[in-house]
């Protein structure tokens, strides 16, 4: 399971070394092969490739004329690009992707589960200061059985 929050660098040709308190369970449980994309461009998200292979299935059996599955693919796939982890546990950024985002020199590297997101840290500060977790979430959180 990919957990926790752990500081990173994005290096001047735009690779990210993927920290190693998440490298060794992406080798062993997935591969190397990544999918590289955003769903907003505001920060980066890694899918291991068996993990986005089973998005894209699900997706695959949905009605193709869903306006929001093509909004979804639209922006995934005009961020996205595969990539691969180098033998130094480094995974390159698009140029597109990274200068949307400004994901460039130290950034946060939060673990989503099943797969990363990548943010600048004030990006990220600044998101969690607009939405905080609220009452409310925490009911809705409550309910779910969390």
């Amino acid at each position: 399971m990919l957990r926790g929050n752990s500081p990173a660098k994005v290096d001047d040709k735009g690779r990210i070394k993927i920290p190693s308190l998440f490298r060794k369970y992406i080798e062993d449980q997935f591969g190397r092969e990544c999918f590289v994309t955003s769903l907003s461009g505001e920060f980066v998200r890694v899918y291991p490739i068996p993990v986005w292979l089973g998005i894209e299935k699900k997706i695959a059996a949905l009605p193709s004329m869903t306006p929001t599955v093509t909004r979804f693919l639209n922006h995934v796939n005009y961020y996205g690009q595969v990539a691969s982890m180098d033998d130094q546990g480094r995974v390159l950024i698009h140029p597109l992707l990274r200068e949307k985002s400004g994901v460039n020199g130290e950034v946060a590297v939060l673990g989503q589960q099943t797969f990363l997101d990548i943010w600048t840290r004030e990006k990220f500060e600044a998101m969690l200061k607009s939405g905080p977790l609220t009452e409310h979430d925490q009911q809705v959180l409550a309910s779910l059985g969390l």
